[in-house]
């Protein structure tokens, strides 16, 4: 059975593991990595009744268990730390730290929950190859809208082959999700905050404010970062979470 520290990584929503793939190319040897596709995302596109963050949780929980994981610091990014936090709060065992990189543990404001519905009344009529064409480019700071071409294709790419169902579902999964900031302030593990100053997703005061939350807390804010900091400022993002791994599991 593994007696080392793993590294769960969590993608966002029509993400797959495919965006850790570089990011963690260079890792170290004694920091192992674990990166599944969640439910209805990237080779995990068998239909699903339930896209809930719950509903994600214990699927990553079952890979866990798969691998013989007893304990993970949990990086999850956006939609991946809205699981991260669930995960969490159903099994804290398993978590030695948690990450939230461009994520948050507050649920969504009334005009986010519009928003969510806005956008599936747009896949609905025009389809999800109209939707990426559009969706991608502002989750990038503006600083990087037009320097990314690649990164802005991959992501374009993994959404766009992506089923229709996964936009639909987890549209209206994350439009659902509990608040999850008693998970903080209850935390027996570190947690560490990646925020991008320019993430529209995730405003940055949101995550000044879930900074404040955890008894144990690490930051990193990130200038002329978006929604996206493992791809905007990949060095920065990497030796910090590095670091926190090794606070996490001293």
């Amino acid at each position: 059975m593994p007696q080392h520290p793993t590294l769960v990584f969590l993608h966002g929503f029509i993400e797959s593991r495919e965006i850790w793939t570089n990011f963690t190319r260079d890792f170290p040897a004694a920091y192992p990595v674990f990166a599944p596709d969640l439910l209805g995302h990237g080779a995990n596109t068998a239909p699903v009744a339930n896209y809930s963050m719950r509903a994600q949780a214990e699927y990553v929980a079952e890979q866990l268990q798969q691998q013989q994981i007893e304990k993970a610091v949990l990086i999850g990014h956006s939609m991946g730390g809205y699981v991260a936090l669930a995960l969490a709060e159903q099994r804290p065992e398993l978590v030695a730290g948690l990450c939230l990189l461009n994520s948050s543990a507050l649920a969504d404001t009334d005009e986010k929950k519009q928003n969510r519905e806005k956008n599936i009344d747009f896949i609905e009529r025009h389809g999800v190859e109209k939707f990426m064409n559009s969706f991608v480019r502002p989750l990038f700071a503006p600083a990087h809208r037009d320097t990314m071409p690649e990164q802005l294709r991959m992501l374009e790419d993994i959404g766009k082959a992506t089923p229709k169902e996964t936009f639909i579902g987890g549209l209206r999964a994350m439009a659902a999700r509990a608040d999850r900031t008693q998970v903080l302030r209850e935390a027996q593990f570190p947690v560490l905050v990646i925020a991008g100053k320019d993430d529209l997703a995730v405003p940055f005061e949101q995550s000044v404010e879930v900074v404040q939350l955890a008894p144990v807390t690490y930051a990193l804010f990130l200038a002329e970062v978006g929604h996206l900091a493992y791809l905007e400022a990949p060095e920065r993002t990497r030796r910090a979470l590095l670091d926190f791994a090794g606070v996490a599991f001293g």
